[in-house]
């Protein structure tokens, strides 16, 4: 049996995972992710990131998660084709989850809720 994506509150796939390398990231996180509908999030430590509580928040009907690698995170390139920049807010001294514990983090927070 294949595994099924997860049905949104239309019963369109809503979340997904997939784990790629960034050279495949660069490639495939390009415009004209607009046109698509799609917001691109990078989960990221940033300057100018806004933390997974606030973007939780926010109004996105389509959204992809890019993750990097545990060692080199993102390359410039990769987070320069995101639209936002976002981090999980963590307790002090811990500035980093591996990939697996930061996408289950990151899909729970942004995923669809039933009024």
């Amino acid at each position: 049996m294949e595994p099924q994506a997860p049905l949104g509150i239309e019963g369109e796939p809503r979340l997904t995972a997939h784990q790629t390398s960034n050279a495949v990231a660069d490639q495939i996180v390009a415009p004209p992710q607009a046109q698509s509908g799609i917001f691109i999030a990078a989960l990221a430590l940033s300057d100018d990131a806004v933390t997974l509580d606030e973007f939780a928040t926010l109004d996105h009907d389509r959204v992809a998660l890019v993750l990097g690698s545990e060692g080199d995170g993102l390359s410039h390139a990769a987070l320069a084709h995101c639209d936002a920049v976002v981090t999980i807010p963590m307790s002090s001294g811990v500035n980093s989850l591996n990939v697996a514990a930061a996408s289950a983090v990151a899909l729970w927070a942004i995923r669809p809720r039933r009024a």
